[in-house]
Protein backbone atom coordinates (compact mmCIF):
# COMPACT_ATOMS: atom_id res chain seq x y z
CA UNK A 1 0.00 0.00 0.00
CA UNK A 2 1.30 3.30 -0.97
CA UNK A 3 1.12 6.67 1.66
CA UNK A 4 -1.28 8.37 -1.96
CA UNK A 5 -3.87 6.03 -0.99
CA UNK A 6 -4.43 6.84 2.75
CA UNK A 7 -6.89 8.93 3.28
CA UNK A 8 -5.89 12.53 4.84
CA UNK A 9 -3.17 11.82 7.66
CA UNK A 10 -0.87 13.71 5.84
CA UNK A 11 1.55 15.40 8.63
CA UNK A 12 1.74 11.75 9.94
CA UNK A 13 2.59 10.72 6.74
CA UNK A 14 5.25 12.75 6.46
CA UNK A 15 7.20 12.21 9.53
CA UNK A 16 6.47 7.91 9.06
CA UNK A 17 8.98 8.90 5.57
CA UNK A 18 11.20 11.51 7.47
CA UNK A 19 11.85 8.43 9.39
CA UNK A 20 12.82 6.40 6.95
CA UNK A 21 15.04 9.14 5.29
CA UNK A 22 16.34 10.15 8.33
CA UNK A 23 17.59 6.05 9.43
CA UNK A 24 15.64 7.09 13.00
CA UNK A 25 13.49 4.25 13.19
CA UNK A 26 12.35 3.09 16.87
CA UNK A 27 12.80 -0.49 16.75
CA UNK A 28 9.05 -0.59 18.59
CA UNK A 29 6.23 1.40 17.67
CA UNK A 30 2.64 1.48 18.94
CA UNK A 31 0.51 3.46 16.55
CA UNK A 32 -2.29 4.39 18.07
CA UNK A 33 -6.15 5.27 17.22
CA UNK A 34 -9.08 4.49 16.26
CA UNK A 35 -9.18 1.91 13.09
CA UNK A 36 -11.48 4.40 11.18
CA UNK A 37 -8.32 6.28 11.36
CA UNK A 38 -6.42 4.54 9.19
CA UNK A 39 -3.51 2.98 12.03
CA UNK A 40 -2.93 -0.61 9.97
CA UNK A 41 -2.93 1.45 6.29
CA UNK A 42 -0.68 3.77 7.78
CA UNK A 43 1.89 0.62 9.29
CA UNK A 44 1.28 -0.88 6.12
CA UNK A 45 2.30 2.16 3.57
CA UNK A 46 5.12 2.88 6.15
CA UNK A 47 6.50 -1.10 5.77
CA UNK A 48 6.14 -0.83 1.85
CA UNK A 49 7.87 2.64 1.55
CA UNK A 50 10.94 1.18 4.28
CA UNK A 51 11.26 -1.92 1.90
CA UNK A 52 11.01 -0.25 -1.44
CA UNK A 53 14.05 -0.63 -3.85
CA UNK A 54 13.32 2.79 -5.63
CA UNK A 55 11.38 5.26 -3.12
CA UNK A 56 11.00 8.71 -3.65
CA UNK A 57 11.09 11.38 -1.19
CA UNK A 58 7.23 11.29 -0.62
CA UNK A 59 6.26 7.36 -1.56
CA UNK A 60 7.22 4.54 -2.14
CA UNK A 61 7.52 3.27 -6.26
CA UNK A 62 4.67 0.76 -6.26
CA UNK A 63 6.37 -1.43 -8.95
CA UNK A 64 9.86 -2.86 -7.38
CA UNK A 65 9.60 -6.31 -6.38
CA UNK A 66 9.66 -5.35 -2.89
CA UNK A 67 6.70 -2.96 -3.21
CA UNK A 68 4.42 -5.85 -4.89
CA UNK A 69 5.48 -8.43 -2.60
CA UNK A 70 4.05 -5.94 0.43
CA UNK A 71 1.02 -5.08 -1.56
CA UNK A 72 0.19 -8.62 -1.93
CA UNK A 73 1.22 -9.24 1.85
CA UNK A 74 3.52 -11.94 0.92
CA UNK A 75 7.11 -10.61 1.57
CA UNK A 76 8.95 -13.01 3.55
CA UNK A 77 10.29 -10.44 6.00
CA UNK A 78 7.02 -9.07 6.95
CA UNK A 79 5.09 -10.87 9.76
CA UNK A 80 1.20 -10.47 11.08
CA UNK A 81 -0.03 -11.06 14.63
CA UNK A 82 -4.32 -10.79 14.99
CA UNK A 83 -6.80 -11.82 17.81
CA UNK A 84 -7.47 -15.34 16.46
CA UNK A 85 -10.60 -17.04 18.13
CA UNK A 86 -9.04 -19.95 19.84
CA UNK A 87 -11.27 -23.03 18.62
CA UNK A 88 -10.65 -22.07 15.37
CA UNK A 89 -7.17 -21.38 15.50
CA UNK A 90 -4.53 -20.94 18.41
CA UNK A 91 -2.02 -18.39 16.24
CA UNK A 92 -2.64 -16.45 13.03
CA UNK A 93 -1.44 -18.96 10.72
CA UNK A 94 -4.36 -21.17 9.84
CA UNK A 95 -6.09 -17.83 9.58
CA UNK A 96 -3.77 -15.87 7.53
CA UNK A 97 -5.60 -16.70 3.93
CA UNK A 98 -8.59 -14.46 5.65
CA UNK A 99 -6.68 -11.63 6.91
CA UNK A 100 -5.17 -10.89 3.46
CA UNK A 101 -8.56 -11.11 1.75
CA UNK A 102 -9.92 -8.79 4.30
CA UNK A 103 -6.78 -6.01 3.60
CA UNK A 104 -7.28 -6.66 0.27
CA UNK A 105 -11.23 -6.08 0.47
CA UNK A 106 -10.55 -2.85 2.59
CA UNK A 107 -8.03 -2.26 4.71
CA UNK A 108 -10.06 -0.08 6.46
CA UNK A 109 -11.67 -2.37 9.31
CA UNK A 110 -12.34 -3.31 13.08
CA UNK A 111 -12.35 -5.95 15.16
CA UNK A 112 -16.49 -6.23 14.96
CA UNK A 113 -15.72 -6.65 11.30
CA UNK A 114 -12.92 -9.03 11.33
CA UNK A 115 -14.85 -11.80 14.00
CA UNK A 116 -17.57 -11.73 11.43
CA UNK A 117 -14.89 -12.37 8.99
CA UNK A 118 -13.72 -16.06 10.72
CA UNK A 119 -16.10 -16.73 13.17
CA UNK A 120 -20.18 -17.70 12.36
CA UNK A 121 -20.79 -17.70 15.67
CA UNK A 122 -18.66 -14.31 16.79
CA UNK A 123 -17.11 -15.57 19.70
CA UNK A 124 -14.33 -12.89 21.13
CA UNK A 125 -10.79 -13.57 19.86
CA UNK A 126 -7.79 -13.13 21.54
CA UNK A 127 -4.07 -13.10 21.04
CA UNK A 128 -2.72 -15.85 23.44
CA UNK A 129 0.56 -17.08 24.98
CA UNK A 130 0.75 -19.61 21.76
CA UNK A 131 0.82 -16.89 19.44
CA UNK A 132 3.71 -14.81 21.66
CA UNK A 133 5.55 -18.53 20.97
CA UNK A 134 5.07 -18.13 17.27
CA UNK A 135 6.33 -14.43 16.89
CA UNK A 136 9.58 -15.75 18.94
CA UNK A 137 10.15 -18.13 17.05
CA UNK A 138 10.01 -16.55 13.61
CA UNK A 139 11.70 -13.03 14.93
CA UNK A 140 14.77 -16.00 15.34
CA UNK A 141 15.39 -16.38 11.88
CA UNK A 142 17.31 -14.57 9.63
CA UNK A 143 15.85 -12.09 7.30
CA UNK A 144 15.75 -13.74 3.85
CA UNK A 145 16.15 -10.44 1.72
CA UNK A 146 19.09 -9.14 4.34
CA UNK A 147 16.84 -6.16 5.55
CA UNK A 148 14.80 -5.11 8.42
CA UNK A 149 12.32 -7.99 9.49
CA UNK A 150 8.67 -6.68 10.36
CA UNK A 151 6.15 -7.80 13.27
CA UNK A 152 2.77 -6.14 13.08
CA UNK A 153 0.83 -6.87 15.66
CA UNK A 154 -2.85 -5.40 15.35
CA UNK A 155 -5.11 -4.90 17.70
CA UNK A 156 -2.65 -5.63 20.27
CA UNK A 157 -4.79 -4.81 23.13
CA UNK A 158 -6.45 -8.04 22.68
CA UNK A 159 -2.82 -9.62 23.97
CA UNK A 160 -3.30 -11.26 26.82
CA UNK A 161 -1.36 -11.13 30.00
CA UNK A 162 0.55 -14.34 29.64
CA UNK A 163 1.05 -13.17 25.47
CA UNK A 164 2.18 -10.02 26.71
CA UNK A 165 4.62 -10.48 29.45
CA UNK A 166 6.22 -13.12 27.04
CA UNK A 167 7.25 -10.73 24.58
CA UNK A 168 8.07 -8.22 26.95
CA UNK A 169 11.97 -9.61 26.42
CA UNK A 170 11.81 -9.85 22.60
CA UNK A 171 10.24 -5.81 22.02
CA UNK A 172 13.08 -4.85 24.42
CA UNK A 173 15.95 -6.28 23.21
CA UNK A 174 14.58 -7.59 19.42
CA UNK A 175 17.51 -9.03 17.07
CA UNK A 176 19.21 -6.95 14.82
CA UNK A 177 16.85 -4.96 12.03
CA UNK A 178 13.78 -5.96 13.84
CA UNK A 179 11.01 -3.55 13.65
CA UNK A 180 7.92 -4.19 15.97
CA UNK A 181 4.95 -2.30 14.88
CA UNK A 182 1.71 -2.60 17.60
CA UNK A 183 -1.45 -1.24 16.57
CA UNK A 184 -4.07 -0.29 19.28
CA UNK A 185 -7.22 1.68 19.62
CA UNK A 186 -6.69 2.39 23.26
CA UNK A 187 -4.05 1.77 25.80
CA UNK A 188 -6.02 1.06 28.95
CA UNK A 189 -5.60 -2.78 28.39
CA UNK A 190 -2.29 -3.31 27.80
CA UNK A 191 0.28 -4.04 30.44
CA UNK A 192 2.35 -0.83 31.58
CA UNK A 193 5.62 -2.64 30.53
CA UNK A 194 4.56 -3.07 26.95
CA UNK A 195 3.71 0.36 26.35
CA UNK A 196 6.92 2.10 28.00
CA UNK A 197 8.86 -0.13 25.63
CA UNK A 198 7.10 1.12 22.70
CA UNK A 199 7.14 4.82 20.58
CA UNK A 200 3.77 5.85 20.72
CA UNK A 201 3.04 7.27 17.24
CA UNK A 202 -0.76 8.55 17.90
CA UNK A 203 -3.34 8.75 15.13
CA UNK A 204 -5.54 11.53 15.28
CA UNK A 205 -8.82 11.29 13.45
CA UNK A 206 -8.99 12.32 10.03
CA UNK A 207 -9.85 15.93 9.35
CA UNK A 208 -13.15 17.17 8.13
CA UNK A 209 -12.00 18.34 4.59
CA UNK A 210 -9.99 15.32 4.16
CA UNK A 211 -13.00 12.63 4.63
CA UNK A 212 -15.92 14.61 2.74
CA UNK A 213 -13.39 14.97 -0.43
CA UNK A 214 -12.44 10.93 0.05
CA UNK A 215 -16.32 10.42 0.34
CA UNK A 216 -16.91 12.93 -2.48
CA UNK A 217 -14.50 11.78 -5.20
CA UNK A 218 -14.16 8.09 -4.22
CA UNK A 219 -17.84 7.03 -3.24
CA UNK A 220 -19.47 9.89 -5.43
CA UNK A 221 -21.40 11.43 -2.32
CA UNK A 222 -22.76 14.41 -3.22
CA UNK A 223 -20.48 17.65 -2.04
CA UNK A 224 -23.28 18.57 0.55
CA UNK A 225 -24.08 14.49 1.93
CA UNK A 226 -19.99 14.29 2.37
CA UNK A 227 -19.75 17.30 4.29
CA UNK A 228 -22.76 16.03 6.54
CA UNK A 229 -21.43 12.31 6.79
CA UNK A 230 -18.19 13.12 7.88
CA UNK A 231 -19.18 15.51 10.53
CA UNK A 232 -21.27 12.75 11.50
CA UNK A 233 -18.73 10.11 11.91
CA UNK A 234 -15.94 12.67 13.86
CA UNK A 235 -13.29 11.45 11.43
CA UNK A 236 -13.90 7.94 11.36
CA UNK A 237 -14.12 6.20 7.73
CA UNK A 238 -15.55 2.68 8.99
CA UNK A 239 -18.14 4.44 10.77
CA UNK A 240 -18.79 6.53 7.65
CA UNK A 241 -18.68 3.57 4.97
CA UNK A 242 -21.16 1.54 7.76
CA UNK A 243 -23.51 4.84 7.53
CA UNK A 244 -23.06 5.45 3.62
CA UNK A 245 -23.76 1.72 3.22
CA UNK A 246 -26.81 1.64 4.99
CA UNK A 247 -25.63 -2.42 6.10
CA UNK A 248 -27.94 -5.11 8.14
CA UNK A 249 -26.05 -3.65 10.71
CA UNK A 250 -27.21 -0.19 10.96
CA UNK A 251 -30.78 -1.50 10.71
CA UNK A 252 -30.59 -3.66 13.34
CA UNK A 253 -28.94 -1.20 15.20
CA UNK A 254 -32.02 1.08 14.86
CA UNK A 255 -34.20 -1.42 15.45
CA UNK A 256 -33.10 -2.79 18.79
CA UNK A 257 -32.70 1.04 19.46
CA UNK A 258 -36.51 1.75 19.11
CA UNK A 259 -37.58 -1.41 20.15
CA UNK A 260 -35.48 -0.73 23.65
CA UNK A 261 -37.39 3.11 24.04
CA UNK A 262 -40.95 1.73 23.00
CA UNK A 263 -40.94 -1.15 25.87
CA UNK A 264 -39.76 1.03 27.99
CA UNK A 265 -41.92 3.91 27.45
CA UNK A 266 -44.90 1.17 28.23
CA UNK A 267 -43.20 -0.08 31.41
CA UNK A 268 -43.88 -3.54 29.99
CA UNK A 269 -41.62 -5.58 31.89
CA UNK A 270 -41.77 -8.78 30.21
CA UNK A 271 -40.70 -7.27 27.42
CA UNK A 272 -37.80 -5.55 28.85
CA UNK A 273 -36.67 -8.78 29.93
CA UNK A 274 -37.31 -10.21 26.52
CA UNK A 275 -35.55 -7.50 24.57
CA UNK A 276 -32.32 -7.72 27.68
CA UNK A 277 -31.97 -11.48 26.35
CA UNK A 278 -31.78 -11.09 22.78
CA UNK A 279 -29.23 -8.02 22.93
CA UNK A 280 -27.41 -10.43 25.60
CA UNK A 281 -27.31 -13.29 23.09
CA UNK A 282 -25.61 -11.50 20.54
CA UNK A 283 -21.13 -10.91 20.70
CA UNK A 284 -20.02 -7.91 22.80
CA UNK A 285 -18.83 -6.20 20.19
CA UNK A 286 -22.32 -5.97 18.33
CA UNK A 287 -23.09 -5.22 21.71
CA UNK A 288 -20.77 -2.34 21.86
CA UNK A 289 -21.61 -0.87 18.57
CA UNK A 290 -25.09 -0.84 20.05
CA UNK A 291 -24.72 1.52 22.54
CA UNK A 292 -22.40 3.92 20.77
CA UNK A 293 -25.02 4.24 18.11
CA UNK A 294 -27.96 4.30 21.09
CA UNK A 295 -25.52 7.69 22.13
CA UNK A 296 -25.10 8.95 18.59
CA UNK A 297 -29.46 8.83 18.61
CA UNK A 298 -29.52 10.44 21.91
CA UNK A 299 -27.50 13.76 20.71
CA UNK A 300 -29.41 13.83 17.43
CA UNK A 301 -32.40 13.68 19.70
CA UNK A 302 -31.32 17.19 21.54
CA UNK A 303 -29.88 18.75 18.34
CA UNK A 304 -33.68 18.06 17.12
CA UNK A 305 -35.16 20.40 19.89
CA UNK A 306 -32.18 23.16 20.63
CA UNK A 307 -31.74 23.78 16.63
CA UNK A 308 -34.68 23.58 15.06
CA UNK A 309 -33.63 20.30 13.56
CA UNK A 310 -30.34 22.59 11.55
CA UNK A 311 -27.79 20.02 12.82
CA UNK A 312 -29.31 16.74 12.89
CA UNK A 313 -27.46 13.72 10.81
CA UNK A 314 -29.76 11.10 10.40
CA UNK A 315 -31.24 8.68 7.51
CA UNK A 316 -34.46 9.31 6.36
CA UNK A 317 -35.92 6.22 8.87
CA UNK A 318 -34.33 7.90 11.91
CA UNK A 319 -35.49 11.14 11.11
CA UNK A 320 -39.20 9.76 10.96
CA UNK A 321 -38.47 7.86 14.38
CA UNK A 322 -36.86 11.12 15.98
CA UNK A 323 -40.06 13.06 15.00
CA UNK A 324 -41.88 11.91 17.99
CA UNK A 325 -39.17 10.17 20.40
CA UNK A 326 -37.33 13.34 20.60
CA UNK A 327 -39.71 14.97 22.77
CA UNK A 328 -39.47 12.38 25.61
CA UNK A 329 -35.38 13.33 25.47
CA UNK A 330 -34.26 17.47 27.00
CA UNK A 331 -32.03 18.98 29.37
CA UNK A 332 -33.85 17.20 32.42
CA UNK A 333 -32.63 13.76 31.33
CA UNK A 334 -30.17 13.62 28.54
CA UNK A 335 -27.09 13.53 30.60
CA UNK A 336 -28.29 10.70 32.68
CA UNK A 337 -29.36 8.70 29.50
CA UNK A 338 -25.73 9.41 28.00
CA UNK A 339 -23.78 8.53 31.31
CA UNK A 340 -25.92 5.38 31.69
CA UNK A 341 -24.77 4.08 28.54
CA UNK A 342 -21.31 5.18 28.77
CA UNK A 343 -21.01 3.22 31.79
CA UNK A 344 -22.42 0.63 29.72
CA UNK A 345 -20.23 0.54 27.47
CA UNK A 346 -17.42 0.82 29.66
CA UNK A 347 -18.80 -2.52 31.86
CA UNK A 348 -18.94 -4.29 28.25
CA UNK A 349 -15.51 -3.59 27.38
CA UNK A 350 -14.68 -5.57 30.90
CA UNK A 351 -16.71 -8.50 30.54
CA UNK A 352 -19.48 -7.63 32.71
CA UNK A 353 -22.83 -10.26 32.11
CA UNK A 354 -24.65 -8.70 29.54
CA UNK A 355 -27.90 -10.00 31.12
CA UNK A 356 -27.37 -8.24 34.21
CA UNK A 357 -26.26 -5.23 32.80
CA UNK A 358 -29.06 -4.77 29.61
CA UNK A 359 -31.65 -5.50 32.14
CA UNK A 360 -30.22 -2.64 34.84
CA UNK A 361 -30.55 -0.58 31.58
CA UNK A 362 -33.89 -1.24 30.32
CA UNK A 363 -35.33 0.54 33.87
CA UNK A 364 -32.89 3.03 33.76
CA UNK A 365 -34.59 3.94 30.65
CA UNK A 366 -37.76 3.34 31.91
CA UNK A 367 -37.41 6.09 34.64
CA UNK A 368 -35.20 8.34 32.59
CA UNK A 369 -38.08 8.35 29.77
CA UNK A 370 -40.79 9.13 32.39
CA UNK A 371 -39.03 11.73 34.01
CA UNK A 372 -37.99 13.85 30.81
Amino acid sequence: MQFSAIVGQKELRNHLIDEVNNEKISHAQMFLGKSGYGSLPLALAFIQYLFCENKSKEDSCGKCPSCRKVERLQHPDLHFSFPTVQTIAKTSNPVLAEWREQIHESPYFNLNTWIKKIDVKERKPIISVHESEDIIKKLSLRSYEGGYKVMVIWMAEEMNPSCANKLLKIIEEPPSKTLFILLAETQEFMLQTIISRCQIVKVPRIKLEDLSKHLSSNLNVGGGNAGSVASRVDGDLIEALEFLGDHEDQDENRRQFIQLMRVCYKKSVLEMIQWSEEIAAVSREQQKVFLKYSLHMFRQSMLRNYTEDHLTKVSNEEDQFLDKFSQFISGNNVFDFMKTFDEAHYHIERNANPKILFTNLCFNVMRYIHGA
